[in-house]
């Protein structure tokens, strides 16, 4: 049981009042995407992890048919009966559970009870962790709980990515919601995001630590690049398809292949692109070979490699990111370090010796801010286990 369960629980009292009804914990992790960066919709496999912290419930059956949601972390709240959820957005962060509770009454899964929900969020908003995934993922394993219905992971994934597409409007895939309810402690989860295949990677860091900065660059451009770059991509394809009429997705090619068949890719950008998402595809499927035989050397020289190519090839990095990762791998015991996330700013992710953490923190947070006028946060933190319950020891 996490330290920090027993105070929210009592937080949780002082708020809503004792009651005949017990209070539940359940938990549910950030995630982040240790190699595999757009892929997803290219056809290809991702590497992502679930983080050693993310989003608490705290939730409690009410004696009437109202829903009350709450949160440590911002302001609003709000009660609605059962029978409002889901009949018009609010704008605010609650509309992701209730997105959840819209789409639990489409798979027949109706609340027979009312419910107060009571959110702590350890994810910083925005920085590209998924708290908006945690927050689904979370809702969604609890009320299945305490309804009494199966509780299947990657089901529960399923319908929080729709969640956040169809009822909030964010067009999120799959892997978020996918890594945050079916992490596994000191494993990576190696995904194909159309199939939703996977299997578990065993990811046994030992002296080694993940690192995880924040540039606090807003991601302004995001949306436009990220369009122009699919775009870009669906080009690159239906050329090569002229010549390999069996080819659905760009990340069915191997780099050899590709090579050979670049000719027929005149523009120079789009063969770029085409030659980020193959290479990017190998080397998921290289770190995958690496872990399993725990050499973390050759993983963390797949991240840097990855890093340049989404930088200068694919370019969705930014000034910021680059400075990041630049000063991340001065420090001695930093064996890689990346961009993460759609780019043009959000996170690094690095691996860095147990040893050389305090000195990692500090160095390239002080060399980061002279070189970009940008404050930055760190968060150093193992691989952890997908959304669960929390139950109290005996």
């Amino acid at each position: 049981m996490s330290t920090q369960t027993p105070i929210l629980k009592q937080t949780f009292i002082s708020k809503f009042g004792e009651s005949k009804h017990n209070e539940y914990v359940f938990n549910a992790p950030g995630r982040v995407n240790l190699i595999g960066e757009h892929i997803d919709y290219n056809g290809g496999y991702v590497l992502p992890a679930a983080l050693e912290f993310g989003t608490t419930l705290v939730i409690r059956e009410r004696d009437d048919n109202k829903i009350h949601f709450s949160s440590t972390n911002i302001p609003f709240e709000l009660t609605m009966d059962v029978q409002e959820i889901g009949k018009e957005k609010t704008g605010e962060w609650i509309d992701y559970p209730i997105g959840v509770m819209v789409e639990l009454r489409k798979l027949g899964c109706e609340l027979t009870k009312g419910y107060n929900l009571f959110f702590h969020g350890e994810i910083p908003n925005g920085a590209g962790l998924s708290s908006s995934a945690s927050i689904e993922v979370v809702t969604a394993y609890a009320l299945l709980t305490l309804e009494g219905k199966e509780t299947d992971t990657v089901e529960i994934a399923c319908l929080s990515q729709r969640a956040e597409n169809q009822y909030v409007g964010v067009n999120s895939g799959i892997m978020d919601q996918f890594a945050v309810a079916n992490g596994k402690e000191d494993h990576a989860i190696l995904l194909m995001c159309d199939t939703l295949e996977y299997k578990h990677v065993p990811f046994r860091t030992g002296s080694y630590k993940l690192v995880i900065g924040n540039t606090n660059k807003r991601r302004g451009l995001v949306d436009s690049a990220y369009n122009e770059r699919r775009q870009q991509c669906e080009i690159a394809l239906e050329l090569l398809k002229k010549e390999i009429p069996a080819l659905h997705y760009l990340a069915q090619l191997k780099p050899d292949q590709l090579e050979s068949l670049q000719v027929h890719i005149q523009d120079e950008t789009v063969r770029r692109r085409a030659q980020h998402v193959v290479e990017e595809n190998q080397r998921v499927l290289d770190s995958v070979e690496a872990l399993t035989n725990h050499d973390l050397e050759k993983f963390g020289q797949l991240m840097n490699a990855s890093h340049e190519s989404l930088r200068d090839l694919y370019e969705v990095s930014c000034v910021e990111l680059d400075v990041m990762v630049e000063e991340a791998r001065r420090i001695p015991g930093t064996l890689g370090a990346r961009m993460t996330g759609a780019g043009f700013g959000g996170c690094t992710v690095s691996l860095v010796h147990e040893d050389s953490v305090e000195q990692f923190v500090q160095q390239v947070g002080d060399n980061y801010r002279v070189r970009t006028g940008f404050e930055s946060d760190f968060y150093v933190c193992g691989v952890g286990d997908g959304v669960k319950e929390i139950k109290e020891e005996i």
